[in-house]
């Protein structure tokens, strides 16, 4: 039976808003501190980071969205979704609210293992998918770079 539109939101947007919304709260606790560090010099423009996390959220939501009125999303997939969603959140807890560089690394170099998990788990089932959310892991992994860098600069 197919679910209705309500139903497939609160299942697939509603999550996503959650934990985009979580992030950016968490972020905007910790910009202060976060402008007082040293940056590498070859830093990715602060407009660029919000609109990057736009699209990959509105990616996630859309594929969640269409796997909801369908009924057939692996487990292994929603528990993925679900461990990186919790991820990101902490990630931007431990970064920017505690500002704990080296401990921010640690947990988004789980979440960069997750996403690769994530996307690796979406290629066994659905092709497009795979390339619509392939930004993610790039992503993190980008981030994962930086938070680095900040970690030794600082």
């Amino acid at each position: 039976m197919e679910k209705s539109f309500i139903q497939k939101f609160l299942v697939s947007f509603l999550p996503v808003i959650v934990v985009a919304g979580l992030g950016t709260l968490f972020v905007n606790l910790g910009n202060d501190w976060f402008n007082s560090l040293v940056v590498p010099t070859q830093w990715i423009p602060n407009f660029v980071i919000p609109i990057v996390w736009t699209v990959i959220y509105l990616i996630a939501a859309f594929i969640l969205y269409i796997w909801a009125g369908k009924n057939n999303m692996p487990k292994a997939v929603k528990v993925l979704f679900i461990i990186n969603g919790i991820s990101n959140v902490l990630w931007c807890l431990l970064f920017f609210t505690l500002n704990q560089t080296f401990i921010g690394l640690i947990a988004i170099i789980l979440n960069l293992i997750a996403g690769i998990y994530l996307l690796l788990e979406i290629k066994k089932v659905n092709n497009a998918y795979f390339y619509w959310l392939f930004i993610y892991p790039i992503w993190l992994s980008i981030a994962t770079c930086l938070n680095l860098a900040i970690w030794i600069l600082n």
